[in-house]
């Protein structure tokens, strides 16, 4: 005899189906166009507008890894370049939305009080080191740079 309970059953689990199923949708949803409307409506126009944020999104990223050896934040402009594609391009936004999770991550492992001990000691031991390397020079060569030092 069925007393109705299968059907509350088999509702229950496809609605719990459709929320997880809407829940990876919303996660998962296709990438849209942050051009305007008027933009998208027009295919050359759109091609012309892709092909400029990828030229500006270049450029960006060029003087961030500039910027890795030269004086400024090359990492935040790399990124920053990485978001400007990640406008129009579903690669770049799967590449930052993976890039925005691994960094989670790392902040989340360097709040670990054991991580955050051994980090502790290790910049101390280096500290001691370098110390103990500038002291070994001065008490060697005095105050005096090495390449106006005079060999003998």
């Amino acid at each position: 005899m069925n007393t109705g309970s299968d059907r509350e059953t088999n509702e229950s689990a496809a609605e719990s189906t459709a929320d997880s199923a809407a829940g990876s949708a919303a996660e998962e949803a296709p990438h849209v166009s942050k051009a305007p409307d008027f933009i998208k409506a027009r295919r050359g126009l759109h091609l012309s507008w892709q092909v400029g944020v990828f030229v500006v999104g270049l450029a960006v990223i060029g003087a961030g890894i500039a910027m890795l050896v030269l004086p400024g934040p090359g990492w935040v402009a790399i990124f920053a370049g990485l978001a400007i594609w990640a406008t129009e391009f579903a690669w770049a936004h799967l590449a930052l939305r993976w890039t925005k999770r691994k960094v989670s991550e790392a902040a989340q492992k360097a709040l670990d009080p054991k991580v955050r001990r051994r980090n502790i000691i290790l910049t101390s031991v280096g500290l001691v080191i370098a110390g103990v390397l500038i002291g070994f020079y001065l008490w060697k060569y005095g105050l005096q740079l090495p390449w106006n030092h005079e060999v003998k």
